[in-house]
């Protein structure tokens, strides 16, 4: 006698092909990103950097070197939260189970999920996990804490590099200048010379 189908939705596995797709377009996207990146000598040009004159003048030397080294901040930020992690053995390894768990909820488990007789469907498993993920970050250990202090210990060194790095010289787009880092994540635009003031 046929089993009885599994109701729609409830402990279907993602298939092979569907991964690979996934897998690829994820990687053209962070190619693009990447493609994105200055050199690093333009980073660190000693000679482009000085004292703003007023907060105005700090303001908008930040907005547009945001929008021109933008993958390189992005880079500065995760370079830092890996560092602080790497720091903090502890809240690594949490947020290492804590990712193994949705990686085998969601990719690796092809059995359908029962609690207490009952088949969990895929959208109960990614609200569960995710209020789990949450409560287990911010209120049950310290990741949150040592996250937040990643971050805040990069925004403060793009701060500092973005207000005091004389941006006359780059190109950049008055496009990018306004959208910033969130440009990144867009198809590239044709940079036009920055027109400096006489």
């Amino acid at each position: 006698m046929p089993s009885p189908a599994s109701p729609a939705g409830v402990g279907s596995p993602i298939p092979t092909g569907m991964h690979m797709v996934i897998v690829t377009r994820l990687k053209d996207y962070v190619s693009n990103i990447v493609k994105q990146r200055k050199p690093w000598s333009e980073v660190t040009d000693r000679s482009a950097f000085s004292k703003p004159s007023n907060l105005t003048e700090a303001t908008s030397r930040l907005r547009k070197n945001a929008a021109y080294f933008k993958v390189n901040y992005l880079i500065i930020m995760m370079l830092t939260t890996a560092v602080t992690f790497i720091m903090h053995p502890g809240s690594l390894l949490i947020l290492g189970f804590v990712a193994a768990s949705w990686v085998y909820l969601f990719m690796i488990r092809t059995a359908p999920l029962q609690i207490g007789g009952r088949t969990i469907s895929d959208r109960e498993k990614l609200i569960g996990m995710s209020a789990l993920s949450f409560i287990t970050i911010f209120f049950l250990t310290s990741v949150g804490t040592v996250f937040f202090s990643a971050l805040s210990l990069s925004l403060a060194v793009i701060a500092a590099h973005g207000a005091f790095r004389e941006p006359d010289n780059l190109f950049i787009d008055d496009g990018e200048t306004q959208q910033g880092l969130f440009n990144m994540f867009t198809a590239p635009v044709a940079p036009t010379t920055l027109a400096t003031a006489v």
